[in-house]
């Protein structure tokens, strides 16, 4: 394979690449929020500066894919943060988990995105709307949320789920030591919400070495949200390169 040709490719294997070359179109994409009140300093300890914290809040988020260009439909839960940075307002993904490798690597590589393995769900039992999330065999998370009790105003699902987001980018060296690390931006574009509804929720978070969201925990259920919509993801931009210390 020529020069020239290696350089065509964005991702390895080069003859059967880890994912697809597209920009992901997410259609019918359905999102469970909890949103809960924790401990600060936990939150301390795991937000990387210059991102700065307010209220001590995460955003417990499970997301059925039902459409998704170049990856098909999949699942995914996480953590995400609110924070600021230079006074804007967003929040900072913390953890994702998710059951399909190709929308996994491509996160990851790509972009900033968090990703690992996991088997999160999204499903409706008895007048509950419930989202789990497995790590192998073991339960980490369990979220239920009474299932359409009350709409949501659809500007206000927007401003949930379409706020800024930053995330953290290590690339290693050869040498074991970071060769890119960065705080980058995203948002989401194209948001289109088909459907939102609130209601009364509940959070269980377990312990695990491996997907340790318990290290976060739940003090207080504060808000939930069910939306149904259809979105882009932007492109990221970094916004501090920690290996020069400044802003980019």
């Amino acid at each position: 394979m020529r020069t020239e040709d290696v350089r065509q490719h964005l991702t390895t294997p080069l003859t059967s690449p880890a994912y697809a070359p597209v920009v992901p179109r997410f259609t019918d994409r359905e999102y469970l929020n909890v949103v809960y009140r924790t401990d600060p300093e936990a939150l301390r300890a795991v937000v990387p500066e210059p991102l700065r914290i307010a209220e001590p809040l995460v955003r417990f988020e499970v997301m059925k894919m039902g459409d998704v260009s170049g990856y098909g439909p999949y699942t995914e839960a996480g953590q995400a943060i609110p924070v600021s940075f230079g006074g804007e307002r967003g929040e900072y993904l913390h953890a994702m988990y998710l059951d399909n490798f190709p929308a996994t690597a491509s996160g990851r590589e790509v972009s900033a995105y968090p990703k690992v393995i996991g088997s999160p769900a999204l499903y409706v039992d008895s007048g509950a709307l419930v989202g789990t999330l497995d790590h192998g065999t073991l339960r980490v998370a369990t979220a239920t949320m009474g299932y359409k009790h009350h709409e949501l105003d659809r500007r206000e699902a927007e401003e949930q789920i379409g706020v800024p987001t930053f995330m953290l980018k290590t690339v290693p060296g050869y040498d074991g030591m970071p060769r890119v690390q960065e705080l980058v931006r995203t948002r989401i574009t194209d948001l289109t919400v088909k459907q939102a509804w609130t209601g009364p929720a509940r959070l269980q978070l377990f312990q695990h070495v491996l997907a340790p969201l318990a290290d976060l925990p739940v003090l207080e259920v504060v808000s939930a949200s069910h939306i149904l919509t259809d979105l882009t993801l932007a492109g990221a931009e970094p916004v501090h390169d920690y290996l020069k210390g400044a802003a980019s």
